[in-house]
């Protein structure tokens, strides 16, 4: 009987350790953020490149990094979510198209962190939080 329970605490603690380093795995990957605040106002996905301009100013750094190819909805000529390319589904039918993508880097000073804007053909696609922001 000890055998047995000697083997149930050995697979508690292996779950134990397993779960701990999954949330440490979790904890130093890189924080993908839905939006961000620049002054009193919010920066969030899907925001056109001009209003993150007039919002935040202009980036601290901006680089084009090359082109990706999207899905295009047929029904109603919308641009399938950001940063996902779907072909076909049920009900569902789309065509790739190429699209410019950006990235700004914003740097909000030492106390706040710095955001990385990935720009999808104009609109933001996603934002993450990077290190520590500095004086410029």
């Amino acid at each position: 009987m000890v055998l047995v329970n000697l083997d149930f605490d050995m697979i508690v603690i292996k779950h134990k350790l397993l779960l701990a380093s999954v949330l440490l795995a979790v904890v130093l990957l890189p924080e993908r953020a839905a939006a961000f605040r620049c002054g009193n106002k919010l920066v969030k996905e899907g925001m056109h490149t001009t209003e993150v301009i007039a919002i935040c100013g202009e980036p601290t750094s901006v680089r084009h990094l090359g082109y990706a190819i999207r899905s295009v909805d047929i029904r109603d000529r919308r641009r399938a979510t950001p940063g996902l390319t779907i072909t076909h589904g049920p009900g569902y039918y789309a065509y790739p198209v190429e699209v410019m993508v950006t990235e700004y880097i914003y740097n909000l000073g030492p106390r706040k962190f710095m955001r990385r804007v990935l720009f999808e053909d104009g609109l933001v696609a996603s934002i993450e939080t990077l290190g520590r922001g500095y004086r410029e």
